[in-house]
């Protein structure tokens, strides 16, 4: 007997049944994927998977080598080749996530970087890339991060790229466009790209590598505009703002400039965190890397050093291929996995999830007001980050998530009150966090000035950080599980939100999980831990729309396409591990757990289950940006399924039907 087979057994419950049943197939898969969750635990027991973008961030990572003139790893370079290659998509191009559409900007990049890695511009798949995006309109039709990165390498003059003068980090606060009113994400990316683009710089490019062949002929027709999020009038207004702020461009005061840019370089290095780099993520600690550079940060210097060394600890190296994460996910994988540890019910599993909350327990900011606090000043810290380290920025969703496993967990442990702490902090923090309109942002409160999407530079629509129904939904369960009542003045404001964004044919919108599968498991979950009766017609309109939307192989599937602005209703698509968890957390929580279309749904999670116990999912179900950015979260098919395999078995083996937590 293998040691997985041995850990399988131990796991079986101890109910004997027959095995052909249902009851006897989920311990043997909840066992299984219990053990193999296990064993993906880092040594300190703590969580993390691989999280991967498009075609992007890899393709990048290249550029960013030639921009610094650094010598090339050749080793490193020919993995991410080979990762681009194959990820290329059958329409010629790249795509942003995994089978979708063509996409120009992600095409540019890959191309650029496939070209500076060294292969040849007539091998066929770049012939079929070029040709691609050239039909397409070609390179001068990307997004404004692509054309900037093309400026960078002296592709495209500067001219072309939308003003943002650096100067805006001067302005004071009340002023309609400011860093403040700004996502964490816009903030820090955009920061130091405001210096870059007051200083200009020219790559290094020892090689000499340009992409004209990428650029339509002048005078040649291009294809039609797509639909865009932006507001005519507004269109108009900052168009005209821009042709102002080009003409004014020469004419700013040398003083003033160099004060502005001394003020980014006090924000950015304010910000730095370490080896984890400027907000955490890609593109601003790439930025703040650039920045350094082209302020003649010395290759050794210990912001220009640090902030490298973050983009590396980035890069996911294999023997045949590598790419570069947007930024890493432990806490929020660990909490959701500890989660799935603890629903399986296992002493052993139970064992492991405390551990890994007693490794999130000093991941807890508690003494640092982070950019969140401009709008709530005075509330004390108390949350989590997405990532090992970004004090400046947690957020309510991984906040919400950790502090509910912790109270979850508490009363099965002997240290379980020193939890209580960490709880309570938590739970003055989501508070203090909540918005006018009675729903959470995932950074920031109030972030909702929709006015600055239709600034030119923001042609990705994704400026802002506004209340969403996913983590509104968090924070709904949190408050309930640590007993708000439902008719208090702040849940009541939470539940009128989150009733108010249900659409018509009952589903809700998921900003952060695609889509509206991962928007209608969150809902359905904070309302059944609000105490909303399953009869209540937000319940019922829910529910029926997941039994609706169930495909006939008994699994549940949703697009990263379905990120429409004229979004008419759900498209099938194929069924994947980590939506129909969620559709069946999502009917579950409705009261639903004896309708047919539950049982089906487990019998397609376990009929999918791998050998390795797991499941494997290609799919991007994780959501950046809508219709701009999207992620596959590796450890999704892994906790995900598990999850609601568990809870099915617990809930079918108790008298209750109701969900008793928050999540």
């Amino acid at each position: 007997m293998s040691w997985q087979e041995r850990d399988i057994v131990n796991f079986v419950s101890p109910i004997k049944a027959d095995h052909g049943s249902l009851a006897a197939s989920l311990d043997v898969a909840v066992a299984s994927a219990t053990t193999a969750l296990l064993a993906a635990r880092k040594e300190d027991g703590h969580w993390c998977f691989e999280l991967e973008a498009d075609a992007t961030i890899p393709a990048e990572y290249v550029l960013l080598h030639h921009f610094l003139g650094e010598e090339p790893d050749l080793g490193l370079e020919a993995k991410i080749g080979r990762y681009l290659r194959r990820i290329q998509g059958e329409h010629g191009g790249w795509p942003l996530f995994h089978g979708g559409a063509f996409d120009i900007s992600a095409t540019v990049k890959a191309y650029y970087a496939l070209k500076m890695i060294g292969d040849d511009p007539d091998a066929p798949h770049m012939v079929r890339a070029r040709e691609a995006a050239l039909a397409h309109g070609g390179a001068g039709e990307a997004n404004v991060f692509t054309r900037i990165q093309l400026a960078l390498f002296g592709q495209i003059p500067w001219r072309t790229i939308p003003s943002m003068p650096v100067e805006m980090i001067l302005l004071p606060r009340w002023f309609p466009i400011h860093l403040s009113k700004m996502s964490y994400w816009a903030r820090t990316v955009l920061a130091p790209l405001l210096v870059l683009m007051a200083l200009k710089p020219q790559a290094k490019n020892p090689r000499g590598i340009g992409v004209p062949e990428l650029f339509l002929p002048k005078g040649a027709k291009k294809p039609p505009k797509k639909k865009s999020h932006v507001k005519p009038g507004w269109a108009a207004f900052f168009g005209g703002l821009d042709v102002i702020l080009k003409g004014a461009d020469k004419a700013w005061p040398k003083k003033g400039r160099q004060r502005a840019i001394a003020e980014v370089v006090r924000f950015t290095t304010e910000r730095l965190n370490g080896e984890d780099g400027l907000g955490a993520i890609y593109p601003a600690i790439a930025n703040s890397v650039m920045m350094f550079r082209a302020l003649g940060y010395a290759p050794d210097h210990p912001d220009y050093a640090v902030a490298r060394r973050a983009l590396a600890k980035l890069v996911v190296e294999k023997d045949d291929e590598a790419y570069c994460q947007p930024c890493v996910s432990p806490i929020w994988d660990t909490a959701l996995a500890a989660h799935a540890m603890l629903e399986t019910g296992d002493a052993r599993a139970e064992a492991a999830a405390g551990e890994a909350l007693r490794w999130l327990k000093p991941h807890q900011i508690l003494d640092l007001e982070g950019d969140w606090a401009q709008e709530r000043p005075g509330l004390r810290p108390g949350g989590w980050a997405f990532q090992y380290g970004n004090a400046h920025y947690p957020d309510t969703d991984d906040t919400a998530v950790v502090a509910l496993a912790m109270d979850r967990l508490k009363p099965k442990l002997a240290d379980g009150p020193s939890f209580e702490e960490p709880i309570r902090r938590a739970l003055e923090w989501i508070e203090g966090m909540q918005s006018k309109n009675g729903g959470w942002g995932a950074f920031d409160a109030d972030n909702t000035y929709h006015y600055l999407n239709n600034i030119p530079f923001a042609d990705h629509g994704a400026l802002l950080d506004p209340p969403t129904v996913d983590v509104t939904a968090r924070c709904i369960g949190f408050l309930a599980q640590l007993g708000e009542p439902k008719d208090s003045p702040r849940m009541q404001a939470a539940l009128r939100y989150l009733e108010s964004e249900q659409l018509p044919d009952g589903s809700w919108f998921g900003r952060w999980g695609v889509n509206y599968i991962y928007g209608t498991w969150s809902a359905l979950c904070a309302l059944n831990a609000a105490g909303i009766e399953p009869s209540a017609p937000s319940m019922r309109k829910g529910a029926q729309w997941l039994v609706s939307i169930q495909n006939p192989d008994g699994g549940w599937g949703e697009d990263a396409a379905s990120y429409k602005l004229d979004y008419a209703g759900h498209e099938p698509f194929s069924s994947v591990a980590s939506q129909t968890a969620w559709a069946l957390l999502g009917l579950m929580a409705a009261g639903e757990v004896d309708h047919p279309a539950v049982a089906r749904g487990i019998e397609y999670l376990l009929k999918t289950q791998e050998e390795d116990g797991l499941w494997g999912q290609e799919y991007y179900t994780g959501g950046g940006f809508p219709r701009v950015f999207y992620l596959r979260y590796h450890g999704y098919p892994k906790y995900f399924p598990l999850w609601a395999m568990a809870r099915y078995r617990n809930l079918k083996a108790s008298n209750a039907r109701q969900v008793a937590w928050g999540l």
